[in-house]
C-alpha cells in the first residue's frame, strides 16, 4: 500500500482495518504510510512527509529526491511480489511506481484508491492510468463511469467522512472546560497539512484573525495542528498578533488526535480553512466555513488553464451550488476573507442544508466505507 499524504493515510488505515475484518486469512501489509497506517501495522519505507508536496514551484527542487523515492518504492514492491498493490491518491507519485511494477510483474493486481477528479480537470488522466491500474475505489458516486469508460473496473465505496466519530454533548462540555473555552464565537483555523500551505496561508490567516478579533472582541480561535507540520505551525503562529489555541499532538494517540479535531469542528461557530478534503470533515459536523487557497504564479496559471469547473469545494460541486465561500488564487486576500467570515458569523447561512445533502450523497445511509472498500479489494483478488 502506498499513501503520499495524510488524507491517504486515513484511507489506508481504515482499509487495513476493513480487510482484517472481512477475511480470516492473515494479511501482511508493507509500503508507505503515515502515523495512522503505521499504527495499524504497516512499517513505512520512509517518512510520508517526503511526498506531501503541492505546486510546481515546491516540487521542482525536490525532483531528485522524489525520483529516488519512486525507485526505492518500486524496487521494494518488485522484490516482494505482493498479491496486490494498492495506491492511495497522490497519483503523480503512485502512477510512476505502478508503471514500474506493471512492467516488472504484469500479473500483480493494481488498485487505485480515490479516483482522479477527471470531471474537474485533466480528463486524460483516466486513460493514462488505465495502462497500469486494474480497479479503482471511488469516493464519489458519479466517478465509476469515468473509470469504466477507459477499461478499468470501479466501485463507489462511499466516503469515510460520513462515518466520522459521533461527538456527544458531554464530550463538548469536557473539551471546553479542559481548554477554557467559553460560549462566545469559536472559530477553527485550518491552514493546511503541507509545509508549502503553512508558509503561504499562515501570514494571511494571521491578519484575518486580527481583523475578526477587532469585530468580535470575545472570539476564540482554535487551531488543530496536523501532525506532519507541527513544528512549522508552531514557528509560523509564534509571530501572530492573535494567538489561537493550538491543539498539539504530543502524548495523544492517533484516535484521540482525530476525535479532538472533530470536537473542535462541532463546537465552532465557523471555520477558516485552506481548500482541501477538510471541507468535507467540517461539513460532517455541520460547521459553517470559509475556504481559501493561494498558490504560486506558475501553479495558478496551470490550474486555471486546465480546470473544467469554477469551484474547488466538494460541497459546492456535489450540490451544484455556491453556498461555500471560496477565495482562491488572486481572490485570496485578507479583506475578502475577513468580509466572508464576518458575514458568516452575522447571518443565518444556507450551508447546513447543503452539508446534509452532501453527506447523503456520499453514502451516510449505506454500509461503512472501510468495509465496502475492503470487499471491493477482495472481490478483485478472488
Amino acid at each position: 500500500m502506498i499513501a503520499g499524504e495524510l488524507s491517504g493515510d486515513k484511507l489506508g488505515a481504515s482499509l487495513i482495518e476493513g480487510l482484517r475484518y472481512e477475511t480470516d486469512q492473515k494479511i501482511i501489509f508493507s509500503g508507505i504510510g503515515g502515523p495512522l497506517m503505521e499504527a495499524a501495522g504497516l512499517k513505512s519505507l520512509f517518512n510520508i512527509s517526503d511526498l506531501s508536496l503541492m505546486g510546481l514551484a515546491e516540487i521542482i527542487p525536490k525532483i531528485p529526491m522524489l525520483l529516488s523515492r519512486i525507485n526505492t518504492t518500486a524496487n521494494s514492491i518488485i522484490n516482494q511480489r505482493p498479491d496486490v498493490l494498492i495506491t492511495i491518491d497522490s497519483p503523480d507519485f503512485c502512477m510512476r511506481v505502478a508503471k514500474k511494477v506493471r512492467k516488472a510483474h504484469p500479473k500483480i493486481k493494481i488498485i487505485h484508491y480515490v479516483a482522479p477528479s477527471v470531471w474537474a480537470w485533466r480528463p486524460e488522466r483516466a486513460a493514462k492510468m488505465s495502462k497500469y491500474v486494474d480497479h479503482v475505489l471511488a469516493l464519489l458516486p458519479f466517478e465509476p463511469p469515468y473509470m469504466e469508460a477507459e477499461g478499468m473496473t470501479s466501485d463507489f465505496v462511499g466516503h469515510p467522512v460520513v462515518f466520522s466519530p459521533n461527538v456527544t454533548v458531554e464530550a463538548q462540555k469536557k473539551f471546553k472546560k479542559q481548554h477554557n473555552l467559553h460560549d462566545g464565537p469559536i472559530i477553527t483555523i485550518l491552514p493546511g497539512s503541507r509545509i508549502s500551505e503553512i508558509n503561504r496561508m499562515c501570514p494571511i490567516f494571521d491578519k484575518v484573525t486580527s481583523n475578526i478579533q477587532k469585530l468580535y472582541p470575545n472570539v476564540q480561535f482554535v487551531l488543530p495542528v496536523a501532525l506532519t507540520v507541527e513544528e512549522d505551525v508552531l514557528k509560523a503562529v509564534n509571530s501572530w498578533n492573535v494567538k489561537p489555541l493550538l491543539l498539539l499532538n504530543s502524548g495523544k494517540d492517533t484516535k484521540q488526535i482525530e476525535y479532538d479535531k472533530f470536537i473542535t469542528y462541532s463546537i465552532s461557530s465557523a471555520a477558516l480553512a485552506t481548500s482541501g478534503t477538510v471541507a468535507l470533515e467540517l461539513a460532517a459536523k455541520k460547521c459553517p466555513m470559509v475556504i481559501a487557497y493561494k498558490a504560486n504564479w506558475l501553479t495558478t496559471k496551470m490550474v486555471k488553464r486546465l480546470a473544467k469547473i469554477d469551484t474547488a469545494n466538494l460541497i459546492n460541486i456535489i450540490t451544484n451550488t455556491k453556498v461555500i465561500p471560496e477565495h482562491l488564487f488572486e481572490n485570496c486576500t485578507v479583506e475578502k476573507i475577513t468580509n466572508s467570515l464576518n458575514s458568516l458569523l452575522n447571518s443565518d447561512n444556507n450551508q447546513i442544508s447543503a452539508m446534509s445533502e452532501t453527506m447523503n450523497k456520499l453514502g451516510i445511509n449505506q454500509e461503512d466505507n472501510h468495509l465496502l472498500a475492503a470487499k471491493s479489494v477482495l472481490k478483485i483478488l478472488k
